[in-house]
């Protein structure tokens, strides 16, 4: 049986073609639901998808009615994806996405039905100004959750932190559904701040290549002490009138950047007491590294600690809602 998984984000599709359970061809096309805020139109997101699914399935040297079952997960479900599927309410795990997939054939993409995997969403019903922090969404880190803890068969209340351009932090509770989940703009905003300000000249454009704790810690002791904007300008201080290396200047703003989103689980009324709990975190990447690093010296978490690294977690979304396709019966 083949199947193939669709994973949409904002900038990027993938596609993966899976046989007995192991991913047998995959692609990349650099389109994603950007596109479509962008230009209003769905069109290049359509035929964005249609092109990864066709790269997919020319190198297994066959056609759209050789696959049984197409998946899509991610920000193919939001109002600029593909399909709209309403977010599911936490708590959820495997059987309540399982519930709650739609199927939709979309012509100009492929000529037979997709099962389209929901988010999940905190489960706040009046939301206010006073307890927005306690809302929360997510589109296809869902499906990752689900496909990490199965298959490093983890079970029980835990803290999964999956970093990112949008970094999650995501409680798992004691049957293995999301409860919540923390985002954050890490990623993205330590990306304006190295390309796009005055900064773009000391990082010369470059993110940290190699983890250098020292830096990374006194990057968020200074966030900590004197805020985030007045840390961030120091960058720039330490390249006009000290010796700090490229590499040591990228790790001082990304520490100040990434200290701010512990704080934000720490404080989060939907988190909860997150001191004791196993934490996993998604990837091997210098985010990670950074986070496994505060992690280590911060008082607050005492639990285990496992880093995924990220040749494993590449194929998680895809398990995942592989995972849900099979609880729904769609396949075996």
């Amino acid at each position: 049986m083949f199947i193939a998984t669709i994973d949409t984000g904002t900038t990027n599709t993938r596609v993966k073609l899976w046989q007995e359970g192991k991913v047998l061809t995959s692609s990349h096309v650099g389109v994603g639901v950007r596109d479509t805020g962008i230009t209003g139109s769905k069109d290049k997101l359509k035929k964005g998808v249609k092109d990864a699914i066709d790269l997919a399935l020319n190198k297994a040297n066959i056609t759209h009615h050789d696959v049984e079952l197409f998946l899509a997960s991610g920000m193919i479900t939001s109002n600029v994806g593909l399909f709209e599927v309403p977010h599911v309410f936490a708590p959820a795990g495997v059987t309540e996405l399982a519930k709650k997939m739609v199927s939709a054939t979309i012509q100009e993409v492929v000529d037979q039905p997709i099962w389209f995997v929901p988010g999940v969403k905190n489960n706040i019903q009046e939301i206010t100004v006073e307890n927005c922090e306690a809302m929360d969404i997510m589109r296809g880190e869902e499906v990752e959750t689900i496909g990490l803890l199965d298959h490093l068969n983890v079970s029980g209340p835990t803290l999964l932190v999956l970093p990112g351009s949008h970094s999650k932090f995501v409680r798992v509770d004691q049957n293995s559904r999301i409860s919540g989940c923390v985002t954050t703009l890490a990623g993205e905003l330590l990306s304006v701040l190295t390309t796009d300000t005055i900064l773009a000249s000391s990082l010369e454009k470059s993110f940290a290549e190699t983890l250098d704790p020292e830096m990374v810690l006194q990057g968020a002791e200074y966030s900590r002490k004197f805020g985030l904007t007045r840390t961030c300008f120091t960058v720039r201080l330490l390249d006009l009138f000290t010796d700090s290396s490229l590499n040591g200047r990228a790790n001082f703003l990304a520490g100040a950047i990434v200290a701010t989103d512990l704080l934000a689980v720490k404080s989060s009324s939907v988190m909860g007491d997150c001191r004791e709990l196993p934490v996993i975190i998604g990837g091997s990447n210098i985010m990670a590294g950074i986070i496994e690093t505060f992690l280590h010296q911060d008082d607050y978490f005492h639990g285990d600690l496992i880093t995924v690294k990220s040749d494993i977690m590449k194929d998680k979304a895809g398990y995942g809602a592989i995972l849900a396709a099979r609880s729904r019966g769609l396949c075996t």
